[in-house]
């Protein structure tokens, strides 16, 4: 004779939780795609660091 979760509040602890799952798998896929976009599209991958850089300046602008 085992427990079983038949309660009424195990049901909404279930569906909440499956809210929640669903929730992160979706922000993790629009995470994860717009990384691929940024890698695909092949745009400048350096982060600003407080440091100028001459290939992060604008052609013209640094002479």
């Amino acid at each position: 004779m085992g427990l079983k979760a038949t309660h009424e509040i195990h049901q909404r602890r279930f569906s909440r939780n499956v809210g929640v799952a669903l929730t992160l798998v979706f922000l993790i896929a629009v995470v994860f795609g717009l990384t691929v976009v940024k890698v695909q599209r092949g745009d400048s991958m350096q982060a600003f660091d407080h440091a100028p850089r001459m290939e992060m300046v604008p052609a013209g602008e640094g002479q």
